[in-house]
């Protein structure tokens, strides 16, 4: 499966998708350079184009923004993927570090698709229901992925999203704290 197949399926079919990604091998090494580590590149290379585009930093700011944005993408589903194993238990799920991971980043896709609104600053809103779409994406695909029984899939998603948004402002706070400007998402 290409990519660009996958990204389609998970964003105009989840709980489709979600049954194929959680009987593919994988380990974290191949979700990281098949698909996390591209998709990843969209929001970034976007915050850099449109901080230059409408003169709100210099190169090497908006180059700052980009690298911050990027990291914070690949650091950020690692995190999460760590805290949602760890909550698997306590919502009667299972699966592993690896199935966090395909959680976590999978449910990413329709954020990262998103990117490209850090072209626009006055898109920038559009964000929010990227966001909403990722948490719905999860829900779908816990029960696939985790072996989420139903009574427990929306509290389990709900404290998942709450994570994903604390390890988020965590990984802005660091890049503030590190002298790079917040900017897109």
């Amino acid at each position: 499966m290409t990519l660009q197949d996958r990204v389609r399926r998970i964003l105009v079919n989840p709980k489709t998708e979600w049954r194929a990604i959680a009987a593919e091998p994988a380990d974290v090494a191949s979700i990281y350079r098949n698909y996390i580590v591209i998709l990843a590149a969209i929001p970034a290379v976007c915050a850099v184009v449109g901080l230059l585009m409408f003169g709100f930093s210099g190169v090497s700011g908006a180059l700052r923004v980009g690298v911050a944005t990027y990291v914070a993408s690949l650091v950020g589903p690692f995190v999460a993927a760590l805290v949602v194993d760890r909550l698997a238990p306590k919502f009667k799920s299972s699966g592993g570090l690896v199935a966090a991971l395909k959680m976590v980043a999978y449910s990413s896709t329709p954020i990262w698709v998103a990117g490209f609104v850090n072209l626009v600053p006055a898109l920038l809103p559009l964000g929010i229901l990227a966001a909403l779409y990722s948490i719905y994406v999860f829900y779908v695909g816990l029960p696939a992925v985790m072996k989420t029984p139903v009574e427990q899939v929306v509290p389990f998603m709900a404290i998942s999203a709450l994570t994903l948004i604390v390890v988020n402002i965590v990984l802005r706070w660091l890049a503030s704290v590190m002298g790079v400007p917040g900017y897109g998402f």
